[in-house]
Order: structure tokens, then C-alpha cells, then sequence
């Protein structure tokens, strides 16, 4: 039997999870600094609930992997964690609000694969759910440049809104099927404007509609420039208080030093955002894809439970997978997790004794259980990336000393067991 492994899923090896964890610990620390509680939902939900029309809309439908239980029961793979956040809280109407969570989880969609984009891939979530206002975004914003900071990555914020999007849309003469229009829009930056003009023109949008808009969405240059040249175009009252909000995270984020760029034409396929939205980007472009994104979903969770209470709700999703990818290009990966090998030379017992006290220490250590020469674990320990190595043979048993050898510097010194734990845990 040959084995293939299904395109768009992926095994990982110990050097590239070891990454991996890293960046999630990363992400974790920084999550967890701001105030947000880990959380957990279930992979699969009820296939309704994820394709409800107050969901993910129709670009997302299309690639929902559905299935069905022995029941007969019509299921699906989630293929985010918001809808999942948004079933929570409406099954749960008394708690304390904000409610303020991150969650970091597998999810699936059956979509195009390239580089950074899998069927089968991780999100890692932060949302605020009962908290109007652009606060909570400057907190989010400020909590993505942060993150990207402690990744070394130097990246770009884009950040838009979806009011002031309908505004520029009804300035340009655009009435109706507004939501069609801004999937097109979306796809400016990826595929340029001629492209995207042709796909507005084949929606049945007039063909001089869409040359002013596109012109509108050419608009660039400093925030306050743009903010400036738009408050002289926008006069609908949604794209005017768009306006307001974008004008105020901006001033909250100058606060905190956070660098962000307002891109008009920055869109976000899901259906489901109201307000502020946010992507970030590589800032040299060698990386395509968006490393992290997300924006105000303030009317999905009441719509979908009938309520007329409001559950107002502002998030941020960092990718996983395009963050390792691009950090791997960057390092050699270490392939163990341990910060010694020890290495028993006719001394087993006491090298089993040695490694329980390192490991009491909090020191995370790795055994020779091969029974290999001096020479062949050295190469192995060399491979590993194991900064440290132990060798422990009669002579050192008499002496009540080791041996250790830094790998990374070449040394080699004879020491007392409390001198190995010191230099083990200060590298």
C-alpha cells in the first residue's frame, strides 16, 4: 500500500512544531497580557448553524466541508472561530460582559491551496464582545502590533471600515447590492484595477459607476490626507459616522505608538463584518497573503438567536500557518525540545539520578536509552540542535563531577553537578 498525504493538510516534524509552539506561546503571553481568557469550542457544529445567512456569507459557503453522523444528521467542519463564539454567547445570555477571549484551534475550508492558504490550518482568535466604541479595536490593534514586534516580523496594519466603504460605494452612485460590490473591491490590491472593473461591469454595475469608484478607491497618501480629501466626498450619514470611527481609533492608536496605514479599498470577503476592519501584511511584500486580520461583527450573534438585545462584538485572527512559514525562511528549526543529552558511559543508574535532579531543576533533558558510543551521540545531539551535552562516565562517578560540553561554542569542562544545573539554565 502507497501512502499519500491529502493536498492542503499537513504532518509536522519536531523541528517545524517546535516553531510552531513557539510562535503559539508568543501569542499566548501577549493574548493574556491584555486581559483575554483562553476558551474552546467544538470543531463540528450543527450544519445550519454554520450556513446561517447571518454567518459567514456566500463567499465562505462554498467552501464548508460538510458531513453527516449515523443519524442521518446534517454537520460541518467549522471553518472559523467566530460563528462558534457567537453560538456561546447566545447560549449563554447571562454572562459577564465583556467578555473578552482568545482560542486557538484547528479549522477547515474546502478552498484554493497556495502558499500560507491549507484546507486544514489553525486560527488563533481574540474577540471583545460586549463593548461598543473604537477602545476596544485600539486595544486589539495595539495588541497586533505588539505581537508582531516579539515575532521579529515588521509588518504593516491596514485598517478601513465597512460604513465608510458603503459611503464611498453610494458616492460613486452605487446604490444597491452594495455587498457584491465590496467582494470586488476586495480583490483590488490582488488582482489590480482593470480586473476588478470587469468583474463589477459583469455584475451589472454601470460602467461609469465603477470608474468613479474605482477612482475614489485610488485615493492614497498620509492618514489625515486621506481623512482630509474623504470628508469632502462622503455625504451619506452611514459613511459619515464610518468617517467619525475610523478618525478616532486612529487617534487612540497615535497614543500608543501603534503604526497603522487607512486603506480604503481594504474590504474583507465575510459577510459579517459592520465596522472597523483590519488586515496585516508583510511590510517588504514578500509574503502576499494577510498574516493576521478581523474587524467589528456587531449584529451577527443577535441575528442569528432573533433577539433584539445587541451583542456588540470587535475581533483579530492571526495565521499560524503564513506566520511560521515565514519565520522557518528565517531560522534553522530546532528538531528537540531538550536543553541537555546525557550520556551514560557504563553509568546508568547514575546517570538516571543525575538526569531526575536536572529535571527537578525545570531543566528539560533527553537520555541516552541507545547505548551508543561518546562519538555517535555527540553527532546526534549536534543534529538535534541540543545546546548542551553531559557525559557521565566511572572516572566522573568517583570524582562526583561531569563533563559537559557546550555544542554551540565548542567547550568542553569538567564540573560539579550544581555548576552543570547553573550552566545548563543560563545557556
Amino acid at each position: 500500500m502507497s501512502f499519500e498525504k491529502l493536498k492542503g493538510t499537513r504532518n509536522f516534524a519536531p523541528e517545524e512544531k517546535i516553531l510552531r509552539q513557539g510562535v503559539v506561546d508568543t501569542l499566548k503571553k501577549s493574548f493574556e497580557k491584555y486581559g483575554f481568557s483562553p476558551f474552546e469550542t467544538s470543531i463540528i457544529e450543527k450544519q445550519d448553524t454554520l450556513t446561517s445567512k447571518y454567518a459567514g456569507g456566500e463567499e465562505i459557503l462554498k467552501e464548508i466541508y460538510k458531513v453527516k453522523d449515523q443519524g442521518d444528521r446534517a454537520l460541518a467542519l467549522r471553518y472559523d472561530l467566530t460563528v462558534p463564539l457567537a453560538v456561546f454567547i447566545g447560549l449563554n445570555p447571562t454572562i459577564k460582559m465583556p467578555f473578552k477571549r482568545y482560542e486557538i484551534g484547528k479549522v477547515f475550508r474546502d478552498g484554493p491551496i497556495k502558499a500560507g492558504r491549507l484546507r486544514e490550518f489553525w486560527q488563533c482568535d481574540v474577540d471583545i464582545i460586549g463593548a461598543k466604541g473604537m477602545l476596544a479595536e485600539a486595544e486589539l490593534l495595539t495588541l497586533a502590533s505588539e505581537v508582531f514586534k516579539d515575532l521579529g516580523l515588521d509588518v504593516e496594519i491596514k485598517v478601513n471600515n465597512r460604513k465608510l466603504l458603503n459611503g464611498i460605494i453610494e458616492y460613486s452612485g452605487i446604490k444597491e447590492n452594495k455587498e457584491s460590490a465590496i467582494l470586488s473591491i476586495d480583490k483590488l490590491e490582488k488582482f489590480g484595477p482593470k480586473q476588478v472593473k470587469k468583474e463589477l461591469v459583469d455584475k451589472g454595475f454601470n460602467d461609469s459607476d465603477v470608474d468613479k469608484v474605482l477612482e475614489t478607491f485610488s485615493l492614497k497618501g498620509e492618514n489625515d490626507d486621506v481623512l482630509k480629501e474623504l470628508k469632502e466626498l462622503i455625504k451619506s450619514d452611514e459613511g459619515k459616522v464610518g468617517l467619525a470611527e475610523v478618525e478616532e481609533l486612529l487617534g487612540y492608536l497615535k497614543e500608543t505608538k501603534s503604526d497603522v496605514t487607512l486603506d480604503i479599498s481594504l474590504a474583507r470577503g465575510l459577510a459579517y463584518y459592520t465596522g472597523t476592519i483590519y488586515e496585516v501584511f508583510l511590510k517588504d511584500g514578500s509574503f502576499s497573503s494577510a498574516l493576521s486580520g478581523g474587524g467589528r461583527w456587531d449584529e451577527m450573534i443577535g441575528k442569528m438567536l432573533e433577539s433584539k438585545r445587541e451583542y456588540p462584538a470587535v475581533g483579530i485572527s492571526f495565521g499560524l500557518e503564513p506566520i511560521t512559514e515565514i519565520i522557518k525562511k528565517k531560522k534553522n528549526g530546532k528538531k528537540s525540545v531538550s536543553d541537555v543529552f546525557v550520556i551514560p558511559i557504563k553509568t546508568v543508574k547514575e546517570s538516571l539520578v543525575f538526569s531526575k535532579k536536572l529535571r527537578d531543576s525545570g531543566i528539560k533533558v533527553d537520555l541516552d536509552i541507545m547505548g551508543r558510543g561518546i562519538s555517535k551521540n555527540l553527532n546526534y545531539v549536534n543534529s538535534a540542535g541540543i545546546p548542551f551535552a553531559v557525559i557521565i562516565g566511572e572516572s566522573e562517578v568517583e570524582k562526583k563531577i561531569v563533563k559537559i560540553k557546550n555544542m554551540v561554542q565548542g567547550e568542553e569542562k569538567e564540573v560539579s553537578i550544581d555548576e552543570a544545573i547553573s550552566i545548563i539554565k543560563n545557556g
